[in-house]
C-alpha cells in the first residue's frame, strides 16, 4: 500500500491502495460537477476539496455541513458512512 500527500497544502492524504495519477487535480475553469472536475487524490469534486483548498472549509462550516473529527464536510466524511463515497461521473464525449 502506498501513501498518497495532497499537493497543494502539502498535509498527506489517507493512504490509498494506488498512488495519485499525473493530473491528479483538474484543470482550471471545468464545470463543477463535470468528470474533469475531480481530485484524485481525495476522491472528491475538486471544486468541493477541502484538503487541495482550505479556502472552502469556512463555506462548508457555515451550513453546518463539518465533521470536525476528520476535518472534512460531513457530507463528504466516508469514516463515518462510508455511503457518502464520491463516485466520479462519467466521461461526456465531445458533440
Amino acid at each position: 500500500m502506498s501513501s498518497s500527500g495532497c499537493k497543494k497544502d502539502g498535509h498527506a492524504a489517507a493512504p490509498s491502495a494506488a498512488p495519485a495519477a499525473e493530473g491528479a487535480h483538474a484543470p482550471a475553469g471545468v464545470k463543477p460537477g463535470s468528470h474533469e472536475d475531480w481530485c484524485v487524490e481525495h476522491d472528491v469534486p475538486e471544486s468541493q476539496c477541502t484538503r487541495c483548498n482550505k479556502e472552502l472549509v469556512a463555506a462548508f462550516k457555515a451550513t453546518g455541513d463539518w465533521c470536525s473529527s476528520h476535518e472534512v464536510p460531513e457530507s463528504h466524511c466516508v469514516a463515518c458512512d462510508p455511503s457518502r463515497k464520491k463516485v466520479r461521473p462519467p466521461k461526456v464525449a465531445a458533440p
